[in-house]
This record gives structure tokens, sequence and C-alpha cells, in this order.
């Protein structure tokens, strides 16, 4: 928690509000590809990409 806390201050420090969607996105590909690993869902997914 402390990563994404230090994350935040970064961007409002800054004012680099537009890595903002980049590393949503990166954490939402991420998310889905460790999802698609550990289910039956997984051969669907691949399709995807």
């Amino acid at each position: 928690m402390e990563f994404l806390r230090d994350l935040f201050q970064f961007l409002k420090e800054r004012k680099t509000w537009w890595l903002a969607p980049v590393i949503l996105i990166i954490l939402l590909i991420g998310g889905l590809l460790i999802f698609a690993e550990s289910s039956a869902v997984g051969s669907f997914i691949y399709t995807l990409f």
C-alpha cells in the first residue's frame, strides 16, 4: 500500500495525471491475465489477445 501512496504523491506533485490511465490499464490487463491463468475461462480470454 505504501507503493501506491508514493505513486499517487508522485503524480500529484509532478502534475502528471496523464499517467494515471496508463497505469490503470496496465493493472487491469495484468489482473485479467492472472484471472485467465487460474480459471477455465483462460482459453477464451487468450483469443482476445
